[in-house]
């Protein structure tokens, strides 16, 4: 009977044998080179994933295992992180859809604005939306835009397509825009603005003005000239659906569970082959959602996803909400933060392609157009984001705090604050049906000097009702301080918002 010593001794003669002549003490090779230790693979490394063994740089079964299981896990990390824009846009279109916004038929507007109940990555409760979702595989698009407007065409990857509106080819006009599929070859109608997105898929929203507070005006502008029909029915126009928003319980947030994956492998069977950065598709078919093929991950895989999805979610929250790049920090002594990343709409820079600030926005945000990047003093918006308060702690729901903006605020509009739930990154749920306020508010306080001082917290301190702000105990929270027309104090930065300090 074999002895463990005598299988150990078996096992080291076979292995002795097959070691080459050299390696046993016999003279080296006639052609033998120097060969430097650093391109070398030792026989037993430590790693975080365990050891790994080889022979003579042959890794062994177990070590092929771990690392194939770490190859998968880590890549689909990365395809969450990569694939959140065009998760994105397809659950936006999803969650619209599912209350009645048909892909090129349909038209939803937020006739009372906005509120908690709808889950839509930081919207704005002060301004009437207008989202519809086009799908350019059975031909061209028509849509018609109504005057005084302002917005982009998003493609399937949340890629900047065009802006409509007053930063659009109608400088605000109004007018008719033609959405092209993707290797289109028939004629092209004269009459319209054309515009060629690279994917099928198309997301459109844009912000109707609300002049004097009547809303009712801005909605009836809207109504009266937004269109949305094929190409095909262009000489006759069936009636315009409309779905009012305001006040609809939905979804357009993507998951952040293994319902992910799923969601992507929709994006890339409906979308054309080359619609996407190869290296992109690459990554996305490495872990088995490949276009024409069946997203079917067995057990193993499935369950290595479901582990990394849980891994990629907390990574896009940690780069949101306590982000180490320090461009994202607007001011060295404040907590406040930019979404945009050294001013680039498409997260570019000097080449690079900034991976991190791409996740940052997308996870936070919905949205992408230069005028958001780009703002000029006098036009367009601006924005910032806090999570901390003065002392950089999260801020909680179940505190209150103050926040000061130093008089004159720099707006040749007005400036708004909205508070968004750290899960959802959505309008907070609370007992207020506006989750914020702005300086359109006509009962809105100034302190003596002409700032202004807003109150956030779960009760109003006493004589603070109109300068208040609802959170909930037990809740997270952050809040984007938007400046429309910002002027240039802002840009210069000799005006600079207070941060959050925490009352009680």
């Amino acid at each position: 009977m074999l002895t463990l010593r005598g299988l150990a001794l078996a096992v080291t003669a076979v292995i002795t044998a097959a070691l080459p002549a050299f390696a046993q003490g016999q003279p080296a090779p006639k052609f033998s080179a120097q060969v430097p230790a650093d391109i070398t693979t030792p026989d037993t490394v430590q790693t975080r994933i365990g050891t790994l063994k080889f022979f003579d740089g042959l890794p062994d079964g177990e070590t092929v295992k771990k690392v194939y299981d770490n190859l998968d896990f880590v890549r689909g990390v990365e395809a969450f992180l990569s694939g959140i824009p065009a998760a994105s846009v397809y659950a936006a279109c999803e969650g619209l859809g599912e209350v009645g916004v048909k892909r090129n038929a349909g038209i939803g507007i937020s006739e009372d604005l906005l509120d908690a109940r709808g889950l839509f990555l930081t919207a704005n409760s002060t301004t009437v939306y207008v989202l519809q979702c086009l799908d350019l595989k059975d031909g061209p698009v028509v849509v018609e835009v109504p005057p005084g407007v302002l917005g982009p065409i998003d493609d399937a990857y949340f890629r900047f397509v065009a802006d409509v509106g007053m930063t659009g080819a109608d400088k605000g006009k109004g007018g008719r825009y033609l959405l092209v599929p993707p290797g289109y070859g028939g004629k092209l109608p004269s009459g319209y603005f054309i515009v060629k997105p690279p994917t099928y898929t198309n997301l459109m929203f844009y912000r109707a003005f609300v002049k004097d507070g009547d809303i009712a005006a801005a909605v009836k502008n809207v109504k009266d000239r937004a269109r949305i029909y094929p190409l095909s029915a262009a000489s006759k126009p069936p009636a315009q659906a409309f779905t009012n928003l305001s006040g609809k319980r939905m979804n357009t947030v993507h998951a952040n569970t293994f319902r992910f994956y799923e969601e992507l492998n929709a994006v890339i069977q409906h979308e054309p082959g080359d619609a996407f950065d190869p290296e992109l598709v690459g990554l996305f078919a490495s872990i088995g959602i490949k276009k024409g093929k069946p997203f079917a991950p067995d057990a193993r895989m499935a369950a290595i996803l479901t582990d990394a999805v849980a891994v990629a979610n907390a990574t896009a929250r940690a780069i949101l909400f306590s982000p180490r790049d320090e461009r994202v920090k607007l001011y060295p002594d404040r907590q406040w933060g930019v979404g945009f990343i050294g001013g680039s709409y498409a997260f570019l820079n000097e080449g690079e392609r900034m991976l991190d600030a791409r996740t940052l926005f997308h996870y936070y945000a919905t949205g992408i157009t230069p005028a958001m990047a780009f703002a000029k003093p006098g036009t367009g918006s601006a924005y910032a984001y806090s999570t901390r308060d003065s002392s950089g702690h999260y801020l909680d729901g179940g505190k209150t705090y103050k926040i000061t903006l130093p008089a004159p605020v720099p707006v040749g509009q007005f400036w708004s604050f909205m508070v968004y739930d750290g899960q959802t990154r959505s309008m907070l749920e609370t007992d207020q049906k506006l989750a914020g306020l702005d300086s359109n508010k006509k009962d809105i306080k100034k302190n003596p000097d002409g700032s202004v001082t807003v109150w956030f917290g779960p009760k109003a301190p006493a004589g603070q009702e109109s300068n208040w702000v609802q959170t909930i105990s037990g809740k997270g929270w952050n809040s984007l301080l938007r400046l429309y027309a910002p002027l240039q104090p802002w840009f210069d930065k000799t005006w600079k918002p207070g941060d959050f300090e925490l009352v009680e």
